[in-house]
């Protein structure tokens, strides 16, 4: 067996791993112990990173070039040379007929950095459009123009290590125990060693991190302006502000006093739902502390003004002086593996390499003089919503979609599906053939993915490290690098340009792309003209700023309190608190807020792969305070209309206290590959921040109502042990059903041998619908099925055993076993003795078999059911955790389960 190191593919942390590998197949993943970032710690994800790389998910990933010639005809295989011959001659002869702006790229923040660096050169330098966004802008543009307003440049001023050193931590916008377990290991390492150390949490959810908090601020969502301004507006009246930082290192702080002047603790508790107390309580810690670090993410970010969310929060820091120092400074979590590293070769519609700006011409000349051409295009390019408006109405005609699911992702999916319809040419290059997305592409390129690639990612903390393949892409997948290269030389031809594309694109390996990005560095912010990767790979992830001739990168920022600004000072910025993009109202009473959960990651087109993950929150569910199900006759677990300006769709409900009444909360990871209908950003609206473009993803207005009537459906299939029965392939061929039914939920259950679920309700279950399903499944063989059949009652039932394993379910008109026989078939137990009940309407399996319930600890596979009986039965966490191992892997359950333990012990105290 052999071993690679390179990254974690999910989240900003950018967690070094070890890959194992053998046979050119990934067999094993563990954490990197030299790694900075995690020291060898995995969340669930990265730690089951291997299983969405097993042989089986071959059946979902893009192989071979495919095409289309024609809307509604079914793509073909095809060689590299016709797909992109083709993809060349539209691509030319649009922007011959329309002009260069009439085509457009998408990206993402999964990309390398050298992918980006080249596709960035393709759309502005080659073509000349700056129509190149990614998705990089639905999650961290709000925190790069909060940054650039005030400290002068997207750069995060802290790093991971002030996580030790800080005296109060302010965690802003994040449930980081779900979003950013491995950071979260180290709040709680730090508060170990530093039992003194605060802990604020300012969330509207009581979340696991919030659990956690001295100081949960449950604050009304969008309403983070008027309680920053009024912790500002107590600094002041309490003499808490440092007057010499701010006249020596700052501009503009009197607008913003006159401003938070009228943010008095009385106004703010009235906006935010919170006490003046705990306003006061906050100001007074932030500013008193010897040195305070605040952590933030999309909650702060996904606003449509997100940029004045993280501007005032940075203000707090600018007037108290806590910037610059060991424990102190902001410090935003990305929400991607590479999304820093795009922003550094400027891929996005409106900047260029290395933190230059588009809209500044000197900046454009020198990215010009760099790429050989004349000039950069001048006018902005197309921002995401932008983009696939544009696309709608027919201004753009072409688009480009690289490494990304927008059909899942973006807002208003409406607007995003109405648009891949219209646009005349969509290309996707995609290692995923199975995402929302790629049903619209008329070509798809296949490429390559982790475990594959060779290149760069910068994690949150503006550390560099180098990613390496440990096996080659399957089939005919290329690198994205490559893709981009292979395509700008045969359209540079094309468009009369052949000598130009030969000295733009000289590429053979990524370390020449990654060369000239370091060059463009050169003087900047981010200067990495003293990094290699032979550095990289001799002395492990290094730190930006790392110039020419230096030793080492720089750990913390402005510690000389000199910014990157015109007159070397940091801004304050003026911020006042702003609706939401949609308000409550009569028709739409609830705000929804929708987040992340444990297990899941962005569209689940990786972590959808591996049946664990789902075993923490088994299916699409709207989380919705008691009182508020009380108060709409519903019971936990029922199903719910959810209505929205957007759209509507159909999902069970789950009872939880983690939020006020008149709250709900939906997690952002289902889309149509999981749910009938487009998912859940059908809801989420299309407005976006003036300054930063970023729409409003975290929040929307919505009415919940009982769904009620219609026909029960529920459908399972284990998988046997041989290759030849691939849940991920039955999968595929189920997700057309998807759209028969107003509710339907495709997800996996159970560990090393999945079954996959189906369930769904409608006024009426077609027929042919029910033949289809019963052929996928293996239930159309009379032979081999039990049946049971009620045509009165319109309940019909089938169920097929091997051996003496039940392998497939088909329940419709009355489900009440499902839930048991799901359980049977996850154990692969014997069917023997329970035989006659298979068909039964019990809700509890027979001879007193107990169901496993939800899965807590997915490292070692400890229920929620299991743990609380151990707790019941007097047994400590301590004691639980040396049994059976549970929250001593990753940590990421530690949260619940000191929340289990605390839940368990409350009836024996009243006792």
């Amino acid at each position: 067996m052999a071993e690679t190191r390179s990254t974690c593919c999910y989240c900003g942390v950018g967690c070094g791993v070890i890959i194992e590998h053998e046979g050119g197949r990934i067999t094993g993943v563990r954490g990197d112990p030299a790694h900075p970032a995690n020291m060898g710690r995995l969340c669930t994800k990265g730690s089951t990173l291997h299983l969405s790389a097993a042989p089986e998910t071959l059946a979902v990933r893009a192989l071979h070039p495919e095409m289309r010639v024609a809307r509604g005809a079914s793509r073909e295989r095809v060689s590299w040379d016709a797909a992109l011959d083709h993809v060349v001659e539209r691509f030319a002869t649009i922007i011959g007929e329309h002009g260069p702006d009439a085509v457009a790229f998408y990206g993402a923040g999964q990309l390398l950095t050298e992918d980006y660096y080249v596709f960035n050169k393709l759309v502005k330098g080659l073509i000349g459009t700056n129509n190149i966004d990614t998705n990089s802008r639905l999650c961290m543009s709000s925190a790069v123009s909060g940054y650039k307003m005030t400290l002068g440049a997207d750069a995060p001023p802290a790093s991971y290590e002030d996580i030790a050193l800080t005296d109060c931590l302010f965690i802003s916008g994040s449930n980081t125990a779900f979003a950013h377990p491995i950071v979260f290991r180290r709040v709680e390492d730090a508060r170990k060693a530093n039992p003194d150390m605060k802990l604020v949490v300012i969330d509207p959810r009581r979340t696991d991190t919030a659990e956690a908090a001295d100081v949960h601020l449950a604050l009304l969502p969008g309403t983070d302006i008027a309680l920053y301004n009024s912790m500002l507006h107590v600094m002041l009246w309490e003499g808490l502000v440092n007057r010499d930082y701010i006249d020596a290192h700052t501009e503009g702080f009197d607008a913003v006093k006159r401003t938070v002047r009228e943010y008095t603790p009385a106004m703010a508790s009235a906006i935010c739902g919170l006490t003046k107390k705990d306003i006061e309580c906050a100001a007074e810690w932030f500013a008193g502390s010897p040195a305070t670090l605040s952590m933030y993410c999309q909650g702060l970010n996904q606003y449509a003004f997100g940029s004045h969310n993280n501007a005032a929060l940075i203000n707090l820091h600018l007037a108290t002086g806590q910037i610059g120092r060991p424990g102190a400074g902001p410090l935003s979590l990305t929400g991607q593996p590479n999304a820093m590293g795009g922003r550094e070769v400027g891929g996005l519609a409106n900047l260029l390499s290395a933190h230059r700006d588009l809209a500044n011409a000197a900046h454009r000349d020198e990215v010009a003089a760099l790429w050989g051409v004349d000039s950069v295009p001048e006018k902005p390019g197309k921002s995401a919503v932008e983009l696939f408006q544009a696309l709608r109405s027919g201004e753009v005609k072409a688009v480009w979609i690289a490494c990304t699911n927008p059909a899942q992702s973006m807002p208003d999916q409406t607007l995003v599906h109405e648009a891949l319809a219209n646009a005349e040419l969509v290309v996707v290059q995609e290692a995923f053939s199975h995402t929302e997305t790629c049903r619209y592409a008329d070509v798809l390129l296949p490429a390559s993915t982790w475990g594959e690639k060779d290149g760069t990612v910068t994690n949150s903390e503006r550390r560099i490290t180098r990613v390496r393949g440990a096996v080659s892409a399957p089939g005919e997948a290329r690198h994205d690098w490559q893709i981009g290269v292979d395509f700008a030389h045969r359209l540079g031809t094309r468009l009369g340009k052949e000598k130009l594309a030969a000295a733009m694109f000289p590429y053979e390996a990524p370390e020449q792309i990654w060369n000239e990005h370091r060059e463009s560095t050169r003087g900047r912010d981010l200067d990495i003209t003293g990094l290699s990767y032979a550095l990289l790979e001799d002395r492990g992830p290094q730190q930006w700023p790392f110039a020419e001739g230096e030793t080492t990168g720089r750990q913390r920022l402005y510690e000389d309190g000199v910014f990157p600004t015109p007159s070397g000072k940091a801004r304050f910025v003026v911020t006042e608190h702003a609706l939401t993009a949609e308000t409550p109202s009569a028709r739409y009473p609830l705000h929804m807020i929708t987040g992340r959960l444990r297990d899941q990651w962005h569209g689940m087109s990786r972590t959808g792969l591996v049946a664990r993950l789902y075993n923490h929150e088994q299916e699409p569910m709207l989380h919705l305070h008691p009182e508020d199900l009380e108060r709409r006759g519903l019971n936990d677990g029922d199903l719910v209309a959810v209505r929205g300006r957007g759209g509507q769709i159909v999902l069970k409900a789950m009872a939880s206290a983690a939020m006020r009444p008149g709250q709900c909360f939906l997690p952002m990871h289902w889309g149509g590959n999981a749910m009938s209908g487009l998912g859940a950003n059908t809801l989420t609206p299309a407005k976006f921040d003036p300054y930063s473009k970023q729409p409003e993803l975290k929040h929307a207005a919505v009415q919940v109502e009982a769904f009620v009537g219609g026909s029960t459906l529920v459908a399972m299939r284990a998988m046997k042990d041989d290759m030849a029965d691939n849940p991920h392939a039955l999968m595929e061929r189920l997700r057309p059903l998807l759209a028969s039914f107003p509710y339907a939920s495709l997800t996996l259950a159970g560990r090393e041998n999945p079954v996959v679920v189906l369930k769904a309700r409608a006024e009426r279950i077609d027929p042919v619908v029910i033949k289809r399903l019963d052929s996928e499944l293996g239930l159309d063989d009379p032979l081999k099925t039990l049946s049971y059949s009620d045509s009165r009652r319109n309940i019909a039932k089938q169920a097929r055993v091997d051996g003496d394993r039940l392998t497939a379910v088909r329940l419709s008109g009355e489900a009440l076993a499902s839930e048991w026989l799901t359980d049977l078939m996850v154990r692969r137990e014997s069917a023997a003795p329970v035989r006659n009940w298979l068909l039964a309407p019990v809700t509890q399996p027979p001879a007193g078999k107990a169901m496993r319930g939800k899965v807590i600890c997915n490292c070692y596979d400890v229920s929620e059911d299991d743990i609380l009986a151990a707790f019941r039965g007097g047994e400590s966490l301590d004691a639980l955790q040396a049994r059976t191992r549970c929250g001593t892997n990753c940590g990421s359950c530690v949260p619940e389960l000191k929340r289990l333990s605390q839940s368990a012990m409350v009836p024996r105290a009243a006792a």
